[in-house]
């Protein structure tokens, strides 16, 4: 079978994919019916309590008179805000993810020795197996960095002597050694891509010891591995707020219920990228981006706010970007109020537009950040406040540091993979049972009828 073939949906595939769709619809009223929390969810929004974690807080919601309200959200990693662990940071250095790392895995903010010792370890297992890149890489290489970075992952495993060990000292040691080569595998995917299908010259550069994530991430990915302090930091802050947002999101879920089988580190941290790939999880911030690129084509005036607006209203009727009826950046499920991260991001992100000369387009994100939670309460009904998230501001960041928009996904992964790890060890750590949530079957017992009499 050719690759044209292959690839093709043919007339009896459409035929069986109906049959498909007619079978798997499930009657709406039923999920009321019998109580279903469609992704453990109630109907408020509210997630359903479905495991206990010491990793992470997300909180939205205050207490008054007795009574749970809306209110700015808060982040905390192991009990503390990350407003003030990125506050706290030294401000011309961007070590801050290797520090947040050491304290969601081991639950205390480390000293000076235990930080260098830390990242020491790090750097060492910053290195791929021989001929890695020659023989994985570069072969085959995928249009979709997070299939790529999954692919590589699953590939580590054959690698790995210990592969299916599940103690917590190998699955420790696994970890830190996912967590240093995945911006290697992501950045180096998206190298050898770009090479072969886009015709761009290949560069592979090494990863320099003494450098962090952040700036090794900028090292490997530029041509001449140039970067000013104030990319660095503000990528290294970016990793810091999408490191770790409880155990409930999805990928950190997966890993959770892939975990709790006990199958290897490769496989649960391979299932939680595929969560992370989804539009709905870790895709939003290149929606964002693209949807900026036709607001900034089709609004005449950055600064004035009735076209700002009408665009706004298009785009909620289905009449601009991509028709879905999006704001995109915009609304989260658990925050009402405020997005933390977002909120701690934007004086960055200033600095950064500042620097690259791009302050109108700084105004006019925070013009949208302004009109559209208006907008979208006055043409929605919704049942909590609306607030812009960190993808708003991120996708930005990233234009800014002129990263390619196919490892926008990618750089939250290498974030993400400290928090996966932090709930990986602790679902290993209390020796839980397998994670198998109930489904009812609404279907009639039928009886069986032989070929002939069909």
């Amino acid at each position: 079978m050719d690759h044209n073939s292959y690839c093709e949906i043919t007339p009896e595939i459409l035929r069986l994919a109906d049959m498909t769709e007619k079978a798997g619809i499930i009657d709406t009223e039923l999920f009321t019916k019998y109580e279903v929390k469609r992704g453990l969810r109630d109907l408020n929004g509210k997630g359903v309590l479905a495991g206990l974690t010491n990793i992470s807080d997300v909180r939205a919601t205050k207490m008054e008179n007795g009574v749970s309200v809306p209110d700015h959200g808060r982040l905390f990693y192991r009990g503390y805000d990350v407003k003030d662990l990125v506050g706290g940071l030294p401000r011309d250095e961007a070590f801050g993810f290797e520090e947040a790392t050491y304290l969601l895995l081991f639950d205390k903010l480390p000293d000076s020795d235990e930080l260098e010792n830390f990242m020491t370890m790090l750097a060492g297992y910053r290195t791929l197996p021989t001929s890695f890149v020659r023989d994985i890489i570069m072969k085959a290489p995928s249009r979709d960095m997070m299939n790529t970075l999954a692919r590589s992952v699953l590939t580590l495993y054959s690698y790995d002597d210990r592969a299916d060990d599940t103690s917590l000292p190998n699955v420790l040691r696994q970890c830190l050694q996912l967590i240093s080569l995945f911006p290697l595998l992501s950045i180096y995917g998206y190298q050898a891509y770009s090479h072969y299908h886009d015709g761009n010259s290949l560069y592979i550069h090494q990863p320099v010891e003494e450098l962090s994530t952040a700036e090794n991430i900028l090292h490997i990915l530029r041509p001449d591995s140039s970067y000013t302090p104030l990319e660095a930091k503000i990528l290294d802050i970016a990793l810091i707020l999408h490191m770790e947002h409880g155990g409930g999101n999805n990928s950190s879920f997966t890993t959770h219920v892939v975990t709790s089988s006990l199958t290897d580190t490769y496989s649960t941290i391979a299932a939680a990228i595929g969560s992370l790939k989804g539009p709905r999880h870790g895709g939003a911030n290149i929606k964002v981006v693209k949807m900026f690129e036709e607001m900034k084509q089709t609004v005449k005036d950055w600064t004035d706010e009735e076209e700002v607006s009408v665009y706004l209203k298009q785009l909620l009727h289905k009449e601009a970007f991509d028709h879905a009826g999006l704001i995109y950046g915009v609304g989260h499920a658990v925050y009402s109020k405020s997005d933390p991260r977002a909120v701690v991001f934007k004086s960055f992100v200033e600095k950064l537009s500042q620097e690259k000369g791009l302050e109108k387009e700084f105004a006019l994100y925070s013009l949208v950040e302004r009109l559209a939670p208006r907008i979208i309460e006055q043409e929605r009904q919704m049942y909590k406040g609306v607030s812009i998230n960190v993808d708003f501001y991120s996708g930005f960041v990233y234009d800014m540091l002129g990263l390619p928009l196919e490892l926008y996904t990618p750089i939250f992964a290498i974030a993400r993979i400290s928090g996966w790890s932090a709930h990986r060890l602790e679902e290993l750590a209390n020796n839980g049972k397998i994670i198998r949530p109930a489904y009812k079957s609404i279907g009639e017992d039928r009886i069986y009828v032989p070929m002939e009499q069909r």
